[in-house]
């Protein structure tokens, strides 16, 4: 075990006047106190202590505050003009700032400021895309929040965010020793995964069909209440029972991520081979716009899970393009079609496969993808080398 820190970065989106003016606030007040205990040269926590607690800040950044100008003065790099002129960020201590999750809204992520005293700021909050897995295990409290800071840049506003995972070190083997299990995210089942036996065949392919369905069925409940709710204009119990919902998917969505990793811990130098998300599933029926980015949400929120999962235990992960994988007969490469949402069938009449699970389909042909593009690597190493011997010759 050992700890992987990583910085996140949340731009906040449009905040309003009132919430703008708030943290101009704090940014003002915060560099006046930076600079009062800088200027009287506070060496200690205590020192800083005395000039700070008379500033109108939240006591997670006044703890901040004393932590971080007795290093400061250790570096020389410094002087109490350029400290007035910059724009150092604001800095909290990790027990203030929190995150919150909304699938429900445009804007999913929501960060809480502390301003002063009691009072605090909850700003929707964009990510950035490949730090995702990040964010889902701050909220799921499987990485520990560090020091956090408050930065505008060129008029728009920034909270960054230290988070740290324990992590295990993977272990280095050859891609030969190396066993990929396949791991198709889908619309009837919610996760299947398999790995091949040493004959080809999946071995203990395992579905999570029962959630899939659970999530559907609470995905269509939460569609017609909230409808029902907004025609009676009862537009905070829809946002409140949106949150109950959707925390209940979000469990199923742990639960479901967690076992897959246990899958693997099962197996021999696994290695999880996943959809990359850039790619939209070909074969799914979302309906209405809010359906589909719902779903959109749930796929993209169960790959993040994963991927850190299977990080904290040391289990590499490879992304994969997914394209056609639910159409293309892991066989023979036939491209074929679905008799129904679970069943597929390769149009090749001389291809043993006939009709087979679908989506465990889709998952043997993730890893025929990772197998392939190792292939390639292999094989452009491989010209790689034959160029350079020519050139030696030459």
């Amino acid at each position: 075990m050992g700890p992987l820190t990583e910085t996140l970065t949340l731009k906040l989106v449009n905040p309003n006047t009132h919430k703008e003016r708030k943290l101009r606030e704090t940014r003002d007040e915060y560099q006046r106190a930076l600079h009062g205990a800088f200027i009287q040269d506070c060496d200690t926590q205590s020192q800083a202590n005395d000039v700070v607690v008379d500033y109108d800040l939240s006591g997670y950044a006044k703890n901040a505050l004393k932590q971080y100008v007795p290093n400061l003065l250790d570096d020389d790099t410094y002087g109490a003009e350029e400290l007035r002129e910059g724009n150092h960020p604001v800095r909290f201590t990790n027990e203030g700032p929190t995150l919150d999750h909304k699938p429900q809204n445009a804007i999913e992520w929501y960060v809480k400021i502390p301003h002063y005293e009691d009072y605090h700021l909850w700003l929707p909050a964009q990510p950035k895309s490949n730090q995702r897995e990040w964010l889902e295990a701050l909220y799921h409290g499987d990485a520990e929040m560090g020091e956090c800071q408050l930065i505008e840049r060129d008029g728009e506003w920034y909270f960054h965010v230290s988070a740290t995972m324990s992590v295990e070190q993977a272990s280095s083997v050859s891609v030969e020793e190396q066993t990929p299990i396949g791991v198709d995210i889908g619309e009837v089942a919610l996760a299947t995964v398999c790995h091949r036996a040493e004959c080809g065949s999946p071995a203990n392919p395992t579905l999570w069909s029962s959630e899939g369905r659970e999530v559907r069925r609470l995905r269509e409940t939460y569609f017609s209440a909230v409808k029902r709710l907004q025609e009676r204009e009862s537009e905070r119990l829809a946002e409140e029972y949106g949150d109950e919902l959707w925390a209940r998917i979000d469990d199923i969505l742990h639960t479901v991520s967690r076992g897959i990793v246990e899958y693997a811990q099962q197996v021999d130098n696994p290695i999880l081979v996943i959809e990359d998300l850039t790619h939209i599933r070909e074969n799914m029926d979302y309906g209405q716009f809010m359906n589909r980015r719902l779903h959109g949400w749930a796929f993209a929120k169960l790959h993040a899970q994963i991927t850190y999962k299977a990080k904290e235990h040391g289990i590499p992960v490879e992304i994969v393009d997914p394209a056609y994988t639910s159409k293309e007969c892991h066989a023979c490469g036939e491209h074929g079609y679905r008799l129904q949402q679970a069943v597929f069938k390769c149009s090749n009449a001389e291809c043993w496969v006939g009709e087979y699970q679908a989506d465990l389909n889709a998952a043997l042909n993730l890893i025929n993808r990772y197998y392939a593009s190792c292939e390639s690597h292999v094989q452009t190493d491989s010209e790689f080398s034959s160029n350079e011997k020519e050139v030696a010759v030459t």
